[in-house]
């Protein structure tokens, strides 16, 4: 009973309970670690999740980097 009201619940608040919880993850990182270190963890994070869409889409890493990094880098 109580498991089904709580998954009522969550899957109708599901981008708010979500939202909430990376905040407070976010908020005790930076009183924990320090401002920078937190935005230094959350750039590598955003960095692996692109990259594991980029192989989940089966798309070219090297054509990628092709775009962003300067000519001659895979030499």
């Amino acid at each position: 009973m109580l498991k089904d009201y709580l998954l009522d619940i969550f899957s109708k608040n599901q981008g708010k309970i979500i939202g909430s919880v990376i905040g407070l993850i976010a908020a005790v990182l930076i009183l924990i670690i320090g401002l920078f270190r937190t935005l230094l963890i959350a750039l590598f994070v955003f960095a692996g999740y692109f990259i594991g869409k980029k192989i989940d889409n089966k798309e070219d890493l090297v054509e990628f980097l092709d775009r962003i990094l300067p000519s001659g880098w895979n030499k």
